[in-house]
Formats: structure tokens, C-alpha cells, sequence
């Protein structure tokens, strides 16, 4: 997918200024984050020439940069490297567990239709990451000289166009799963270019993006029940044309749901609420970390995390779930169920202290805490933006093991291994490429 757009032309140098003033870099050895790419959104070394002028800056404050080379004039290379920055690719393995953790709470194996839910959900994803940057390319001008749009090295058009090309590409693959699912996806679309172009400045900012995280996970649970069910397939038969018509069919009339779309995700609600009130806290955390400065937030959103722990450990699934892969809990359900046909919260794990499943569930549970409670914690002790930043990737490098325990307490502890197996490869390019 970077490589593809990489491909596109970058356009000229826009004329934001660059290379400017900035602040000597707090030393973040402390905040238990590794394995985030350093740069190019954290600040480096004060630059020695004047403010933007060509050849001002060290190589350590724009290390991505090239000096004195235009946009796109830059090597294959250079051009693959600044749509990697612009897309955040390394965060793209927190993706593919919604799905798959929706797909576990509806009582179904991955199939076909989780596919199809995984790569719209992964085109969403970018489109959001493209368009984020495009409607904050004069805020980073002045606070992240050093991305990609004020940098020059990608232009403005260059990034809406690759955020409409991948929203049209997330639509179509979800019309693949069914019309319900493609229903999820529209609102899902919606939410997110609500969120980049308006919502993201405002009080509801973190809610939306909560919303958004919550409709990923529903969409895998959509598409995988809707893939499943006889006679589930395209909106129009699997031809090319008919997907259009599909999508074009489906997107007019998404503002009423199709029958069977509640029914089919109804059962994943409740790992969807967990996940978008995580969301939402690491939302709240983004929003200093360009100028830091903020306590309360990381601490409050600490407690939060400790809390939808306790969630995800009280909230544990019958081991029938195991013995009946085939059968979609309905709600209603029996006694000692809640609405959601799920073990009520607050009545703890199944099983002995022994039992293989309570354990993964304790593990992954523990995983997500190590992941995300420590940054929290030094942001919290000292929010300058390098350690609000790193609390930020903490939270979005936890959202995994969040989604493998989602997905084991559901009674899939193959799922949640699967998910936990996007861990290295997530640590190895946010190395590489900022997860902010």
C-alpha cells in the first residue's frame, strides 16, 4: 500500500517555513516505551542558521529531510519513507485485532468475511492517518516542522487524494462481506473524516475516535456473522461492477440500517465499548503531545486502564463458547446472562485458578497493563511531549494485547495468540516509523 502511493507524484515544496526553533529533547529513558522511533516528530538539537534557511538545520534535527532537495525530486526511497511517516505504518498492526476480536465475540472462526473486514479496516485506517495530517498541515508547520506535508517532501493534495482513494478502497471491501457490514463501514467513514475535518479540536474529539474503534471492532464481527450465514455474499455477486453498485446502493441508504446489522454485532458490543473507552483515553493523552504539560490527563487515563482491566478479567465467557464454534450467542440468552447473551462483568473468570484459558486471559490482561501503564505513569511525572508521546505509542501499542484478551475471554485463546503474534512486528517498525 506505501509503495503504491509512493508512487504518486509529491508535488512542490508548499512554502510552510521549517527547520525552526525548538526545544532540547527530555531525556525518555525512563518511560518504558521502547521501541518508538525517536524521530522525525520529536524535537532535536537548536539548528545554528537562521530559521528556514536552506542548509539551517543539523541532520539530527530533520533527520528524515533531505536538504536542499524539493518534493519530488527525492529518490524511490526518500518518496517510500515520507508516505510511511505520513500513513504511521507502524501503527497499522493495531488494526487487524479489531476485527479479529469481533469476529471471536460473535462465537465465529475467522473466514472470509473477516478478511474482507481486516483490509477495509486497514484502508480506513490509512485514509484517517492521511487526512489527519492534510487538515493539520499548518499546526505542523509550526509545532512538527518535520512531517511529511510541512516538510514539503508529500503535498497537501497529494494526502487528500490518498485519503479519498483509500476510503473508496475500505467501502469496497467491505461490501464484499455483505451489505450489513458495509452499512458498519459507511458509518465508520463517516466518523473518521467527521473526526480529521472538524470533531478533532473540539470536546467530542475523543468520543469520536472512541466511536471509530468501537465500529472497527463491530465490523469484524458484522462481516464474519453476515459471512457466515447462508447465502452471505456481495451486494451484487462479486463482480466488480456489481461491488460498485453495491457500495453506491448501500451508502445512500446507510442512514437506515439494514435488518439483521444490530442483531448480527450485538453480542461484540460489550469488547467494543472496552476497547473505544481505551481509545478514548489515549485520544485525550494525543492532545498534548505536541506541547506536553498536562498531569491529570495521564493519570486519570491510568486509572482508566486499570479499570477496564478489572473489566476484561470480571467479564469471562462459559467454555461451551469452545465446544460450539458454530453457534452465534443470541441475546436474551439464560439466567445469570446479561442483555448481550455474555457472563455478566462483575462475576469474574470461569474456571479454576488452573484453568488454561483463565490463565491466558491473567497474561494478556497483564500484557496490556505492562504495555500502556508505565508511559502513562512518566507522563504523568513529567509531561513534556517526549514522554506524552511515548504514553500515546504505549496506548497504541496496548490496544494488541487488549484485543488478544478480548478475544481469548471470548472463548478463542487461538485468536488471541494470533494477535499476539502482531507484537514484534509492531516493535520492529515502530522503530523505524513514529507510531505519532
Amino acid at each position: 500500500m506505501v509503495a503504491a502511493l509512493s508512487l504518486l507524484p509529491a508535488g512542490r515544496r508548499n512554502g510552510f517555513a521549517h527547520g525552526g526553533p525548538s526545544a532540547a529533547v527530555t531525556d525518555d529513558r525512563l518511560s518504558g516505551a521502547g521501541g518508538t522511533a525517536p524521530a522525525p516528530d520529536r524535537p532535536g538539537p537548536r539548528p545554528t542558521g537562521r530559521t528556514g534557511e536552506r542548509g539551517a538545520d543539523t541532520g539530527e534535527s530533520r533527520p528524515h529531510a533531505a536538504p536542499g532537495r524539493g518534493a519530488g525530486r527525492g529518490t524511490p526511497r526518500e518518496r517510500l519513507r515520507a508516505w510511511a511517516e505520513l500513513l504511521r505504518v507502524s501503527a497499522l498492526f493495531s488494526v487487524p485485532g479489531d476485527a479479529l476480536a469481533g469476529a471471536a465475540a460473535v462465537g465465529r472462526r475467522p473466514g472470509r468475511g473477516t478478511a474482507s473486514a481486516i483490509g477495509a479496516s486497514l484502508c480506513l485506517y490509512e485514509a484517517g492517518m492521511a487526512l489527519n495530517d492534510w487538515a493539520d498541515r499548518d499546526e505542523d508547520a509550526v509545532d512538527r516542522p518535520h512531517r511529511p506535508i510541512p516538510s514539503g517532501r508529500i503535498s497537501p493534495a497529494a494526502a487528500l487524494g490518498a485519503a479519498g482513494v483509500l476510503t473508496a478502497a475500505g467501502l469496497a471491501l467491505a461490501a464484499r462481506a455483505g451489505r450489513p457490514a458495509l452499512t458498519v463501514a459507511t458509518g465508520l467513514a463517516a466518523t473518521v473524516w467527521a473526526y480529521d475535518l472538524h470533531l478533532k479540536h473540539t470536546k467530542a474529539g475523543p468520543a469520536a475516535m472512541a466511536a471509530a474503534r468501537s465500529l472497527d471492532l463491530l465490523l469484524g464481527a458484522t462481516a464474519t456473522a453476515e459471512g457466515a450465514a447462508p447465502g452471505a455474499g456481495t451486494p451484487g455477486g462479486g463482480r466488480l461492477s456489481d461491488n460498485v453498485a453495491g457500495v453506491t446502493a448501500a451508502a445512500t441508504a446507510a442512514a437506515v440500517p439494514t435488518p439483521g446489522t444490530l442483531t448480527a454485532s450485538l453480542p461484540a458490543l460489550p469488547a467494543a465499548l472496552v476497547l473505544g473507552a481505551h481509545t478514548y483515553g489515549v485520544t485525550a493523552v494525543s492532545r498534548h503531545e505536541a506541547q506536553g504539560g498536562s498531569t491529570g490527563v495521564p493519570l486519570a487515563v491510568l486509572a482508566t486502564t486499570t479499570a477496564l482491566a478489572a473489566a476484561v478479567l470480571g467479564g469471562g465467557e462459559r467454555s461451551r463458547r469452545a465446544t460450539d464454534r458454530k453457534a452465534v450467542p443470541q441475546p436474551g440468552g439464560t439466567p445469570g446472562q446479561d442483555l448481550f447473551g455474555r457472563g455478566i462483568l462483575g462475576r469474574g473468570l470461569p474456571g479454576r485458578a488452573t484453568d488454561p484459558l483463565r490463565l491466558l486471559v491473567i497474561g494478556l490482561t497483564g500484557a496490556y497493563l505492562r504495555t500502556a501503564g508505565p508511559p502513562l505513569l512518566h507522563a504523568a511525572l513529567n509531561p513534556s511531549p517526549p514522554l506524552t508521546q511515548r504514553a500515546v505509542g504505549g496506548g497504541i501499542r496496548a490496544m494488541i494485547p487488549l484485543q488478544a484478551a478480548l478475544a481469548a475471554r471470548a472463548g478463542s485463546p487461538v485468536t488471541g495468540f494470533a494477535v499476539m503474534g502482531l507484537v514484534p512486528l509492531a516493535r520492529s517498525l515502530a522503530r523505524k516509523v513514529s507510531l505519532t
